[in-house]
């Protein structure tokens, strides 16, 4: 099994293909990826009084960058006319747009906060109301919060206790959720049957997560221990499909990559090749949907369905917020969408 590498950082999942690296490889690159994001949001902490990273109860560990107490509403409304706008141009060109949206770790796990911090009722109602206000622009999306909370409700956990990451029963449970809809608004997938990924066996591998990686003393470290990541391997003998165009796209960050389970999924439930473009979350949804879009992959080939991964603590940023994206990846509001019509070819700014 092997992937296909396409331009632009771009990678399709498909029938014999294997995941975006090998294994040391991955564990390598999630390490880069947490440093990366980590490094743009100290400052970005620093910068509005907040710890980087919250230590819990019972060794549990949260990202320490987000809000608590304050949703910012007016942040909110401006995201949502930016997707608003993306979503228009893209129907013009018969492209469905799904937007994924992945609700906090905090949500699931707030009786592990340390004594004294709580979650505000506005931020407990802050995924319900991105998701409403989505609704009534008429975007597509799915409730993914409530599809955790049932994972959460049969036993299983959604996020490993050291890391800002899902396990795969919560990446599994998005997969699905997201086959659903895509099933729903696109009955009809271009392609052919069985050049879906074929799942392989279950592994276990110890490690630490990214927080304790990066923010525990090696005292800490050593309390708080490694955690067993479950992951999948590759499928053997499979045939290869190399040209085989993905009629789905997935664009996001490091929680949709390979290695915790959810392109190869969906690519399986749909029965299709998937592709998927993804870098860290100190990237920023913005830049990574220009990436694709700007892409010679996208105009050589246009998806029937993009979905774009978004993640409800950030979601009131947009493409100009300073500090907290990456240098390279802030831009103006009007640059963003001046580069988002340009690689449509629309003629409506």
């Amino acid at each position: 099994m092997r992937r296909k590498k396409m331009n632009n950082g771009i990678s399709t999942i498909e029938n014999g293909q294997a995941p975006l690296h090998t294994r040391r490889a991955t564990l390598r690159l999630a390490a880069v990826a947490a440093a990366m994001l980590i490094t743009t949001q100290m400052a970005w902490a620093q910068n509005n009084g907040s710890s980087l990273v919250i230590k819990g109860k019972d060794g549990w560990l949260f990202a320490g960058w987000g809000s608590l107490t304050q949703v910012d509403t007016a942040g909110i409304d401006r995201t949502v006319q930016l997707v608003a706008h993306v979503n228009q141009q893209l129907k013009e060109r018969n492209i469905d747009l799904l937007i994924l949206m992945l609700p906090d770790k905090v949500h699931f796990y707030a009786d592990k906060l340390p004594d004294g911090t709580k979650v505000s009722p506005a931020v407990e109602q802050r995924y319900a109301l991105i998701q409403n206000k989505l609704q009534r622009a008429d975007i597509q999306t799915f409730d993914n919060f409530t599809l955790l909370k049932k994972v959460r409700g049969a036993g299983a956990d959604v996020f490993y206790r050291t890391d800002q990451h899902w396990t795969l029963d919560a990446a599994d449970a998005t997969a699905q959720g997201t086959a659903d809809l895509i099933r729903k608004i696109k009955p009809q997938l271009s392609g052919t049957a069985g050049t879906g990924t074929p799942l392989g066996a279950l592994a276990k591998e110890r490690r630490y997560g990214d927080l304790a990686e990066i923010f525990l003393t090696p005292e800490e470290k050593k309390q708080i221990g490694r955690e067993v990541y479950t992951v999948r391997r590759q499928a053997e003998g499979q045939g290869l499909l190399d040209d085989a165009p993905a009629p789905v796209h997935v664009t996001g960050h490091s929680m949709v990559q390979p290695y915790f389970g959810y392109p190869q999924k969906l690519s399986n439930l749909l029965d299709r090749p998937v592709s998927l473009n993804w870098k860290p979350g100190n990237i920023g949804p913005w830049v990574m949907l220009l990436e694709y879009l700007e892409s010679s992959s996208f105009k050589q080939t246009k998806p029937q369905v993009l979905v774009w991964q978004m993640f409800e603590p950030n979601f009131n940023q947009g493409p100009d917020a300073a500090g907290l994206w990456d240098n390279a990846a802030v831009m103006p509001v009007d640059t963003w969408t001046q580069r988002v019509t340009r690689a449509l070819g629309s003629s409506t700014p």
